[in-house]
């Protein structure tokens, strides 16, 4: 996915993740966020514009005002070609990379507690991975690197460019449903791989950082990542049906929507047992609309971490990603705000929200193509339906990626 210069942002799938395609669990944004216009749209009606999007098989989605909802939709089918039914429209899906930002404020509330500090050594907070060197410079590399990809660690998650430049398959068999793989075997993967840069020095998106996050949480609070999710943020924020699957085969409880990757022989298969081993603190939280809204507007509004903490994860530091391109985002200008979403085999699913934690979209859709720079356009569009139903942009402009 490319900048789309017409509407001057820039895609956040792109900025945060470094890649177009099935690029894992992003964190992103997408520019500072204005007052939004006081009308709201169709959700049902977003739904069913992205689920004519080629690639999506099904797409759900919920939005929020000060946190009533106005609107859920479902569009598309549970299952491959129209088998299934549809979706329930409040039904659970797996997050990806949004999962990462409750990760990173159970941190920092760990830190609020006094169990760690930001400047605290990877080495000295997890020693296995300087005995049995799985990570290079652990005894430099910091917690507030590791939160805000500026530690160098390789990612274990995608496999290294193709010699053209374009971005590497998934480097592990998306179709192993089963083998329990644990967080410190995804970080022995990526211990071959080459740094990408001195502790500190610049922003490289990699997986690996949440992966050993995760096992920090673990070691210091003696509890398994599920119970301190729950205990600082699930619980609290009311957040009922979300929670992390911890192991393989687990998948998503309740009917819920499937997705698809082509294998070697380019057949669809069903991926929707995903295993749970590659998710975790990474990426593996499943939940709904509701929830995931929910806990956008509790962290938009401050209300889980104190505002020096909260800066370590929202403060633009040297050599982090363009905040998004500094233009008009959606309607006509009048509204601009952020995104996260994360990605792997078969699934997308993107969060809209402003600043101030008014407004939030929260949408999932399961997929049949590897590209995802489709329906993510289509997500982009979705918000414009939603929150610019007066604007003509919604309906009638054109797609303006590479190519159409």
């Amino acid at each position: 996915m490319t900048d789309d210069g017409k509407r001057g942002r820039r895609s956040p799938v792109r900025s945060a993740a470094g890649a177009a395609g099935a690029a894992l669990l992003m964190m992103a944004c997408a520019g500072p966020a204005h007052a939004a216009p006081a009308q709201a749209g169709n959700v049902q009606k977003a739904m069913e514009e992205l689920a004519r999007v080629p690639g999506v098989v099904g797409a759900v989605g919920g939005a929020y005002v000060d946190g009533s909802p106005i609107g859920l939709g479902s569009a598309g089918s549970r299952l491959l070609n129209g088998r299934g039914g549809r979706i329930p429209a409040n039904a659970r899906f797996r997050i990806g990379s949004q999962t990462k930002e409750m990760v990173a404020t159970v941190v920092l509330r760990l830190v609020e507690e006094g169990r760690l500090g930001v400047d605290d050594k990877l080495g000295d907070l997890l020693p296995v991975v300087t005995q049995e060197n799985l990570v290079a410079r652990a005894d430099e590399i910091t917690v507030r690197q590791m939160l805000r990809h500026t530690s160098g660690i390789p990612d274990w998650y995608a496999k290294e460019p193709n010699p053209d430049g374009s971005e590497g398959d998934i480097s592990f068999d998306v179709f192993d449903f089963t083998t329990p793989y644990r967080p410190l075997d995804l970080v022995k993967w990526s211990r071959a791989r080459p740094r990408t840069g001195e502790p500190g020095e610049k922003y490289s998106y990699s997986n690996t950082n949440y992966t050993l996050l995760g096992m920090v949480i673990e070691r210091l609070t003696g509890h398994d990542l599920a119970t301190e999710l729950r205990r600082h943020l699930f619980g609290p924020l009311g957040m009922t049906r979300t929670y992390l699957p911890v192991e393989p085969p687990e998948g998503i409880r309740g009917p819920h929507g499937h997705g698809y990757y082509p294998d070697a022989d380019g057949r669809l298969r069903d991926v929707d047992r995903f295993n749970a081993g590659f998710g975790g603190a990474a990426g593996g939280v499943v939940s709904t609309a509701h929830d995931v809204s929910a806990f956008k507007r509790a962290f938009s509004q401050g209300k889980l971490l104190p505002p020096t903490l909260q800066r370590v994860l929202t403060d633009r530091l040297p050599g982090d990603p363009p905040p998004g391109g500094g233009g008009p985002a959606f309607c006509d200008g009048e509204l601009d705000g952020f995104f996260t979403g994360g990605s792997t085999a078969g699934y997308l699913a993107m969060t809209f929200y402003t600043k101030d934690g008014s407004r939030q979209l929260a949408m999932s859709a399961t997929l049949s193509v590897k590209d995802i720079s489709g329906p993510a356009e289509g997500m982009f569009k979705a918000v414009e339906t939603v929150f610019c139903p007066s604007s003509s942009a919604a309906a009638s402009r054109p797609s303006t990626r590479p190519g159409s």
